[in-house]
């Protein structure tokens, strides 16, 4: 059968379209997972402290931000991205949370570093075709927002020069430090993050239900398992940072499983554990400015919003009554966005912990 050029044209649009989108949302997963998003203001906050931890990583640097009350019972760890330095949390650098978090008598714990990390036990130290890492620059720069991650792929660095061990630090080697040097509490505590922290808040909470009472998500992809995602974190990982995503976990390895919150979901239900879970709709605020970083995190926050819905339903399937959903109508895959959110947070974190 012969078709008209209209019809042509309308057949030839629904089958172009479909790919064309599925073309972007690998594009937007990948730089989501990298946290491509733009940075706001540089700052430190002479009120915290360092706390170094000599543990399997070696010595590793948190900052501490002490509860106005001098209470040593409710402590929360907030989680960095990605593209986490090595100087500062960019909870630190770029939000002021930790005042706010303080005046409410809460202990904030940064852990400074683990980029690409997904705050999870690596099984070797990230190379590439077995070639040791080099002596590349391992400052708070490598693999910036300019894309060019990619040039340390073969740099010695974090997870490069020694096997990251992130989940035994954060589960183990830190809470006991800060018992047993600072008095702190290591039972009912709360953790939280954005992006990849927000993964690892969801899956940290899951596995350690007696040391995390509360955990929360901001803007975080919640469902690793879903098709592409393993092969957008592949790039991502070289984009931020240069590392090889098959050193911390072969394709096969369960433990995909184990970072994924919704093979978690289960256990956070079975637990009880209380959970903030968020994304903002991608539409810009007015703080947001008319630039290509907006652009760009409007795109990024609309997956990370499909993403975090995906998770929803699934605590639904298993009748979670321990959740609360934020979906703002006007917010970006930017720091405003997830500071924000810590304050929106910060009432039901404080009831939940402690």
């Amino acid at each position: 059968m012969r078709l008209s050029p209209a019809t042509f044209a309308a057949r030839s649009r629904r089958r172009f379209w479909p790919a064309v989108a599925a073309l972007a949302v690998l594009f937007q997963a990948v730089s989501l997972i990298a946290g491509g998003a733009p940075s706001a203001r540089a700052a430190f906050d002479p009120a915290g402290m360092d706390f170094w931890v000599d543990g399997s990583m070696g010595p590793i640097k948190s900052r501490i931000f002490r509860a106005a009350d001098g209470n040593t019972s409710r402590v929360v760890y907030a989680l960095d991205g990605m593209r986490a330095r090595e100087d500062l949390s960019g909870w630190e650098i770029d939000t002021d949370i930790a005042r706010e978090f303080t005046k409410a008598n809460i202990n904030v714990v940064m852990p400074v570093g683990g980029q690409s990390s997904f705050y999870t036990d690596w099984n070797a130290p990230s190379t590439f075709a077995g070639i040791p890492p080099g002596s590349g620059s391992t400052n708070g720069s490598s693999g910036s927002a300019s894309g060019s991650g990619g040039l340390q792929a073969m740099s010695a660095g974090p997870g490069k020069s020694y096997t990251y061990k992130w989940d035994t630090f954060l589960s183990r080697e830190l809470p006991a430090a800060l018992r047993d040097r600072l008095g702190f509490s290591t039972q009912r505590n709360g953790v939280f993050g954005l992006s990849m922290g927000g993964s690892a808040a969801l899956t940290l909470a899951a596995q350690y239900p007696d040391r995390f009472s509360f955990a929360g998500s901001y803007s975080g992809y919640l469902n690793i398992s879903a098709p592409g995602m393993r092969e957008a974190i592949r790039v991502a990982m070289i984009d931020a940072g240069g590392y090889n995503v098959d050193s911390m976990a072969a394709p096969w390895d369960p433990k995909w499983l184990r970072i994924d919150p919704f093979v978690a979901a289960r256990g956070l239900v079975a637990n009880n554990t209380r959970l903030w879970v968020s994304a903002a709709s991608g539409l810009p605020t007015s703080s947001d400015g008319p630039t290509m970083g907006t652009a760009n995190g409007m795109g990024l926050e609309a997956l990370a919003l499909v993403n975090t819905r995906a998770f929803q339903v699934r605590m639904a399937t298993l009748g979670a009554k321990n959740v609360h959903y934020d979906f703002p109508a006007y917010g970006i895959h930017a720091w405003n966005t997830w500071a924000d959110q810590a304050l929106r947070m910060l009432p039901d974190l404080s009831a939940n912990i402690g």
